[in-house]
């Protein structure tokens, strides 16, 4: 959506056009993934109204559907939300389904109003407050947290339409195991995703090449003895959590950096990818030539499978408020000072590098809402005269 100043603002008679129905509510919570139900447990113990909004089936669906075989990089001990410990043993690093299921019972056990199977098609300023639009329901309200990471959209190059179609193209967002993967396998991105998919690829029979920078990687295995006792403890609670932030010098160089190249690997290692047997070449793939990928120094490599690991980007064109630069929102911790009542939530090195993971969405979703709850201007909407739906009885 194209944000223009006439587009930004929806006044009372564009509302009374329309058809769908309009509830009052005080704060709307977007995305009912582990950064919005941790919104929701904190306001759950305020005097605000609120619901969370998610398109999903069942909530959790966002890890059911990634690839059969992932599993966290951190251990139990560090993936339970407020209020509620991860159910497994602390050293234990929990699959995918796991993690999946033990979001859908954080809300079962605090009872959060979570509704399902409805997708937000835009945010816009509304009076003192937003409105929020969905397909059958328009919410005011006076607070809106965007509770979603930033990795929507796959990212795939401009030239990926220009390999021979033969060549079968999958994105890790859409890998879900060995069978999408067909003869010679190329993998764009050495990141985390991309180490972990071309050790897959190699161990289940299938050439594989690895193309991508070396972003980097913990010094030592999550998984062993002295991972396990010490080291996760000191690079996860310490190092992620309260040495990298905002708020540290350390903290503020290293920002810049991981926003744009992404953070080190922290399970598999160069050992891993060597051992598998795996080619890496530490180029770039910067083209097609003759329907195939070509690398930086001209090579080109002919190959069955392109697994594009080159990550996610952020969609925000529903948000239509002014509030977004080159890259992100602008805002300071998940504030927004531009649009009071409007805070971001999940976003990579939000206040930390564990504002993405789950062991850091509890302490910001802390903050913000306790901003919230503490910024007189932020008038709640059902707590004012308007009981009924905007329009009186018959609603708009």
């Amino acid at each position: 959506m194209r944000r223009t100043e006439s587009s930004s603002y929806v006044s009372f008679m564009d509302l009374k056009s329309e058809r769908a129905s309009t509830e009052a509510v005080d704060v709307v919570v977007i995305g009912a993934g582990q950064a919005g139900l941790a919104a929701g447990y904190h306001l759950s113990s305020t005097d605000r109204s609120f619901v969370i909004l998610d398109s999903s089936e069942r909530v959790g669906d966002v890890w059911r559907k990634r690839w059969e075989s992932l599993s966290l990089f951190t251990p139990a001990e560090f993936n339970g939300l407020p209020g509620l410990s991860f159910p497994a043993p602390p050293k234990h690093f929990p699959t995918k389904d796991e993690m999946a299921d033990y979001l859908e019972a954080y809300v079962e056990r605090f009872d959060l109003p979570v509704r399902l199977r409805t997708t937000v098609t835009r945010v816009a300023r509304h009076g003192d407050g937003y409105v929020v639009e969905t397909g059958d329901v328009r919410y005011l309200t006076s607070a809106v947290i965007v509770a979603m990471a930033g990795y929507q959209q796959p990212c795939t190059p401009a030239w990926s339409d220009d390999l021979d179609p033969r060549i079968h193209q999958i994105h890790s967002a859409s890998f879900r195991s060995e069978a999408d993967l067909h003869g010679r396998v190329l993998v764009v991105g050495a990141a985390t995703s991309g180490a972990e998919l071309a050790i897959l690829s190699a161990q289940s029979g299938h050439e594989t090449t690895l193309v991508g920078r070396d972003v980097g990687e913990i010094p030592f295995r999550i998984d062993g003895f002295l991972g396990r006792a010490l080291l996760v403890r000191l690079v996860l609670r310490i190092g992620f959590h309260r040495v990298l932030t905002v708020r540290t010098p350390i903290g503020r160089r290293a920002r810049p950096k991981i926003l744009s190249q992404g953070a080190p690997r922290v399970r598999d290692k160069r050992r891993d990818v060597a051992a598998a047997g795996v080619e890496w070449i530490r180029s770039r793939a910067e083209g097609a030539r003759d329907g195939l990928p070509v690398l930086a120094d001209g090579r080109s490599l002919d190959v069955d499978t392109v697994l594009w690991c080159t990550g996610l980007r952020p969609d925000h064109s529903w948000i239509d408020v002014h509030v977004f630069g080159d890259h992100e929102p602008d805002h300071h911790e998940g504030i927004v000072d531009a649009a009071p009542g409007l805070y971001f939530l999940g976003l990579t090195f939000l206040h930390s590098l564990s504002s993405s993971m789950v062991q850091g969405v509890g302490r910001d979703a802390k903050r913000i809402v306790d901003h919230l709850v503490s910024n007189e201007a932020l008038t709640p909407v059902t707590k004012t005269e308007q009981t009924e739906p905007v329009g009186g009885p018959a609603g708009l």
